[in-house]
């Protein structure tokens, strides 16, 4: 089944989209509690406003808060989420940590810190006293550039903090670049927990010799128990179309879950900004009707515990799953 957006926000398709994963949740999870192990929070009308999204999103520029995350899951079985900064605005994590703090719904955040800089020492020995404050993240956003910064002083010995103060470090928006920095951080801070964000999204080499080293790359990030890898950011726009079939997505799918296996491979939504492609129940369903195909087990792991096993999150209400 292959849709426009514009048809898929008309209802029809969401209407069954979301009866499709419901029935999916109760036939292929049961009653494991499902873990969104990525969603951002952000308020527009907060005084000062925000850096992401853009007043022009009109699909975005909207409060994505914790109630709305709740009203726009119902009936799915997700049971909590992490939420993953969306502000490169120091001050902005003890306000994501002040939003998750209220509402048990959200079980831990990633934050958003500079290694090397100034504050980074102070702020980290703060933050990293709440629970609920799991890691950082790095990559292709804000103009930032993770193979560049490793060459810079300090930001080595703040992924070392990071490592002992048992924090994970999150990539951003891969590409072959990323992919690569990636290896060479783990070879810096082998101990380091690594969470590869949007691998099924991400931009791949077309010529040969790039595709040969992303998959090298790829197979020696797989090698560490270390490193986990999200199925984020699955559907995607293809010529102005958004496929909801999922023989569109498995092969590259099957790809990912092969290298890195049923115990490093976390869901997350990109929840709001996967509004901007598909409603969440047409997201969830995507990954729902994937994970169907694996073992009871398997389907346990991608949906919550491997996502415990990375992040060290505790549960905060009575439905959030344990290991």
């Amino acid at each position: 089944m292959t849709l426009q957006r514009r048809d898929l926000l008309k209802g029809g398709a969401l209407s069954l989209a979301a009866t499709l994963s419901q029935r999916l949740y109760s036939q292929a999870s049961g009653s494991t509690p499902v873990i969104d192990a990525h969603i951002h929070l952000f308020d527009p009308t907060r005084p000062g406003g925000i850096p992401w999204p853009e007043k022009s999103d009109a699909i975005l520029y909207k409060p994505a808060l914790p109630d709305r995350f709740k009203r726009v899951t119902e009936g799915l079985g997700i049971r909590g989420a992490i939420a993953i900064e969306c502000s490169p605005f120091e001050g902005d994590n003890d306000w994501l940590l002040s939003v998750a703090e209220k509402n048990p719904v959200i079980v831990g955040v990633i934050g958003d810190l500079v290694p090397g800089s100034p504050s980074f020492g102070k702020s980290l020995d703060r933050l990293s006293k709440n629970q609920l404050f799991r890691g950082i993240r790095y990559g292709n956003l804000w103009n930032r550039n993770l193979s560049a910064a490793l060459d810079k002083p300090g930001f080595i010995d703040g992924l070392k903090a990071l490592a002992a103060a048992k924090l994970v470090l999150e990539s951003a928006n891969p590409d072959a670049e990323l992919i690569a920095a990636l290896v060479r951080t783990h070879d810096s801070v082998s101990d380091l927990q690594i969470v590869v964000d949007h691998l099924p999204h991400a931009v791949i080499p077309t010529d040969a010799a790039g595709k040969v080293e992303y998959r090298k790359n790829l197979e020696r990030l797989a090698a560490s128990p270390r490193v986990f890898i999200k199925l984020s950011e699955i559907p995607t726009s293809i010529d102005d179309k958004v496929p909801l079939d999922l023989d569109v997505y498995q092969p590259k799918l099957d790809e990912l879950w092969s290298l890195f296996g049923e115990d490093r491979v976390i869901f997350g939504s990109d929840w709001p900004n996967s509004d901007s492609v598909a409603d969440y129940a047409a997201t969830f369903h995507l990954a729902q009707s994937y994970i169907a195909t694996k073992s009871k087990a398997a389907q346990e792991k991608y949906f919550s515990h491997n996502s415990i096993v990375a992040y060290s999150w505790q549960p905060r209400l009575p439905d959030q799953p344990k290991l």
